[in-house]
């Protein structure tokens, strides 16, 4: 069964990945400031169902195709890394935007909210990498039942992922409010979000240790 260090040791990880704002986070924000709050749990739904595809995907053992074909493993990596590097600018260019800021967005239907939330998860690469690079390393086949130690792990990642987006669902009104009376301070969050994901991509990029299959 799997050690209660790998979970907390995943959880950890997840913990640090919610803090850094990435696609689902700014999605999440930016239509809960502009449709409320209902809208952003609406999206925040399936957002949870793309992790839930995510976790499927790696019990089922997709990290052993990466593992056997180095050159996509590593390409999907650069790609994510890519896309990290174009919000990092998005955030820090003149003229950006932060993701509390308030913004004209056309009302959405709810099956339109959740579907957004799903396909924003589901193309999300910090997500991607979490499942194919960093997750199998915390299984450990000398306990056994190697599927079984895959999916808790990554219901742990869900349940912090969720609660942590949850959260900022629910105070984006609250944060907009704050950032619009405080523009310098929205200025020094673009810069430290951008810098966050420049961070995280450089590290993806960098990184060219090869996913790890526990044996079943």
């Amino acid at each position: 069964m799997v050690s209660l260090g790998a979970i907390a040791a995943i959880a950890a990880v997840e913990a640090g990945m919610v803090l850094i704002p990435g696609p689902n986070m700014i999605y999440l924000v930016s239509r809960s400031v502009a449709q409320g709050r209902r809208a952003g749990l609406t999206s925040l739904a399936g957002v949870s169902v793309g992790f839930l595809a995510y976790l499927v995907a790696a019990t089922a053992g997709i990290a052993a195709v990466f593992a056997l074909v180095p050159e996509i493993y590593l390409a999907i990596k650069l790609v994510g890394a890519g896309y990290l590097l174009w919000l990092a600018w998005k955030a820090v260019r003149p003229g950006g935007s932060s993701a509390f800021a308030p913004k004209e967005l056309t009302p959405d239907r709810p099956a339109r909210l959740f579907g957004m939330g799903l396909l924003t998860c589901l193309l999300n690469p910090k997500i991607a990498v979490l499942y194919v690079s960093l997750l199998p390393q915390f299984v450990e086949p000398d306990r056994g039942h190697v599927a079984v130690q895959s999916l808790l792990l990554g219901l742990t990642q869900i349940a912090v992922g969720v609660a942590g987006n949850a959260m900022f669902v629910l105070m984006a009104g609250s944060v907009s409010a704050f950032f619009a009376r405080r523009p310098g301070w929205q200025r020094v969050q673009r810069y430290l979000v951008g810098t966050a994901l420049a961070g995280f991509a450089v590290r993806i990029a960098a990184d060219r240790s090869r996913a790890v299959v526990a044996a079943p």
